[in-house]
């Protein structure tokens, strides 16, 4: 096993966590994010506890509804940056002629919350 590798109950665990933290992030219940993902509460609350897993499918609609990329949701890769849903939404749902306004306000954003005023 590569040394980057972790066994596969902490793997489920730390995937977990991770999901944990991101549905959180995103202002998510269990029970909205089992619903938007079709399966039960119990089964969901699983998932997050590293009980079980997801299939392909499921994990591919987590990714879309949070807005992250598979590499962090499956490995934790840290230069995968986890997009709040709303953020996502919003992105997704603009006209491609409007994207650049979006992104301009965005950075605009960015300088205000760096301004040490």
């Amino acid at each position: 096993m590569n040394s980057n590798q972790e066994p596969k109950e902490d793997y489920k665990t730390a995937m977990g966590q991770r999901l944990r933290n991101c549905r959180l992030s995103s202002g998510l219940t269990q029970e909205r994010l089992s619903e938007l993902l079709d399966i039960s509460v119990k089964h969901y609350s699983e998932v997050e506890r590293g009980i079980t897993g997801l299939s392909v499918e499921k994990l591919i609609q987590l990714s879309n509804i949070l807005g992250i990329s598979l590499d962090y949701l499956l490995k934790g890769d840290k230069d995968s940056e986890i997009i709040p849903s709303q953020i996502a939404d919003i992105y997704h749902s603009c006209p491609q002629e409007k994207l650049g306004y979006f992104l301009e306000v965005l950075r605009n954003m960015e300088k205000l919350m760096d301004d040490p005023k």
